[in-house]
């Protein structure tokens, strides 16, 4: 018993060693990509509004490659489980609501 709870303890030690500095480059990632827009990003979101309006109206959604399609639909699928988690943390239940 001995044994199994030195090396539980040794194979905690490693993963706690391995895991700490990919948390630190995911950490750096979040306080980045997961704060709110302030108001100097409202002009460049303006724009990019104007420009996905303007590309619809002269078809250059027709232009699009595989790769950046892709991509497209990789972050409205992600756009599409944030605003569902959301939902599910500011209802604070995972099916339905009460009617």
């Amino acid at each position: 018993m001995a044994k199994l709870v030195g090396r539980t303890t040794e194979l905690v030690r490693a993963g706690i060693t391995h895991a700490v500095p990919v948390l630190r480059v995911w950490q750096q990632y979040a306080m980045v990509e997961l704060t709110p827009p302030s108001p100097r990003d409202f002009s460049a979101i303006r724009s990019g509004f104007g420009k996905l309006i303007e590309g619809a109206k002269t078809g250059r959604y027709r232009e699009v490659t595989v790769r950046e399609a892709v991509i497209n639909t990789l972050v409205a699928a992600e756009i599409y489980c944030w605003f569902y988690i959301g939902e599910c943390i500011g209802k604070r239940h995972l099916v339905g609501y009460n009617v």
